[in-house]
């Protein structure tokens, strides 16, 4: 019996000894990463937890907030599995209310999304093609009015903190309760004779554009926009050789974009609108007969929102959380959102003075967290039990996602899983890497970053597999 007792004592001696090597070596590695020549004016925030246990193995700089750039995703997309449930879908409906054809938003962000339409084979239009044949299948040949009701979140499309110069690139699209085609268009150019012709996709009256685009036979093609100071009028500009594009670019206004994309497709099947396009929300004496229904599950704008880093996706997330909620009593808002995120995160235990939050993609720079908010975060994600849906939402490493071009190597591949963000002067990853001796939840935040610090990051991330307890 006491020579038992005594193998266990040594087998957990040997154990307790095994792992503060492990955590000796995992920090001698990470020190010498970020004290690298070219890293010493970056400024770290780095958390690394055992997932099972919440030890931690590495901490550096943790509990201080640096701007997270869309490593605020992690902490949207956890927020909304927490409040809206694994089981949630959105739904845009589309009905009559007598002879006025109805479409209420839902906020879906993926509402006539490119990517979520290929993933279903899902051809171009056929959100159109669908109305059009359901309004005739009700033996309805002309409609009045076309009412687009984006009421289930507030009129803020734009968050205040965006910066400006940039609202007409894809990542700072508006952000509406009726969302279409990610809000925005998609701009081609093709060099014919000595001119220059511009394509837009969808194909609509509904913006209008001016051509500057010059034909050139040398050099390289490029193109650019701006818009104009009136309401979805664009200035396209550049050089074309032969042919450029497509780029996306923002548009003002997406639920009337949607509405009257809607009322041209109905044009060319047959269907008579003489009324107007308006945007308000439908009466509540209105009695709406149901023409189609289409929904999105919250898996999908979660895999979006983490995997491709769609900003769309977060933003409607953050705002459907306040709709949802009965903690405000308000349409969705960034208000709204940001109060019902930081009680989570404070009802985590995580301190107020390590974190801020702005909006929900981590465009603003305003958004401020600390690398053990996150992995805190992460950590709660994990033991519940929706993490691994959750986790199916992350990037892979050298598989798909923001790091499909990362961590190919073969000891690498499949086992580190995460969310990478970037903004001017701003890197981040955080996620979860599988070892043999369980998981590791990571956290790693980098401010006044330079070329190299993403490589400086994902060697991190390689270091915890590294230096497992061998």
């Amino acid at each position: 019996m006491k020579t038992q007792t005594r193998k266990i004592l040594i087998a957990v001696v040997l154990s307790v000894c095994l792992t503060s090597f492990a955590k000796a070596n995992l920090a001698k590695r990470v020190n010498a990463i970020i004290s690298q020549p070219s890293q010493k004016k970056v400024r770290f925030s780095i958390h690394i937890v055992k997932a099972d246990s919440g030890r931690t193995v590495y901490s550096h700089n943790a509990t201080e907030p640096l701007v997270p750039a869309s490593n605020m995703k992690i902490i949207t997309s956890a927020a909304a599995l927490k409040f809206l449930g694994p089981d949630y879908r959105y739904k845009t409906k589309i009905g009559l209310c007598d002879d006025t054809l109805v479409v209420i938003g839902s906020g879906d962000p993926l509402f006539g999304d490119k990517d979520t339409d290929a993933k279903y084979n899902r051809k171009n239009g056929w959100i159109f093609q669908h109305i059009a044949a359901a309004i005739k299948k009700n033996g309805v040949k002309t409609i009045k009015d076309i009412i687009v009701d984006s009421g289930i979140f507030d009129d803020q499309r734009v968050h205040p903190s965006w910066p400006k110069k940039e609202l007409n690139k894809p990542y700072a699209c508006e952000v509406s309760g009726l969302n279409f085609n990610g809000n925005c268009i998609d701009i081609s150019a093709k060099k014919t004779g000595k001119s220059v012709t511009v394509y837009i996709e969808p194909q609509t009256k509904f913006v209008k554009f001016t051509n500057k685009v010059i034909p050139i036979s040398k050099g390289t093609s490029t193109i650019g926009s701006y818009r104009n100071s009136r309401s979805n009028e664009i200035v396209i500009h550049g050089k074309c050789k032969s042919t450029i594009g497509p780029y996306a670019v923002a548009i003002e206004r997406p639920a009337a974009f949607f509405g009257f994309l809607l009322a041209e497709h109905l044009a060319k099947a047959g269907i008579k609108t003489n009324g107007e396009l308006i945007e308000k929300a439908v009466a509540e004496d209105c009695n709406i007969t149901v023409l189609a229904e289409y929904s999105t599950s919250l898996a999908d704008c979660l895999a979006r929102c983490n995997k491709d880093s769609f900003g769309l996706a977060a933003e409607a997330l953050f705002k459907t959380i306040a709709a949802n909620s009965s903690m405000t009593g308000e349409n969705g808002s960034w208000a709204a959102g940001r109060q019902i995120i930081s009680r989570y995160m404070s009802g985590l235990g995580i301190d107020r003075n390590q974190f801020y939050i702005a909006d929900g993609s981590g465009l603003s720079r305003q958004n401020e967290l600390s690398a053990y908010a996150i992995s805190k975060v992460l950590s709660d994600v994990y033991k519940g039990r929706d993490w691994p849906l959750y986790k199916a939402s992350l990037a892979v490493g050298g598989v798909d996602g923001t790091i499909n071009t990362y961590f190919r190597e073969k000891e690498y591949k499949g086992k580190i899983v995460g969310k990478t963000g970037y903004i001017a002067g701003v890197k981040a990853f955080s996620g979860v890497c599988t070892t043999v001796e369980g998981d590791y939840l990571f956290s790693i935040l980098a401010n006044n970053a330079n070329g190299k610090t993403r490589t400086a990051i994902n060697n991190i991330a390689k270091a915890i597999i590294d230096t497992e307890h061998k």
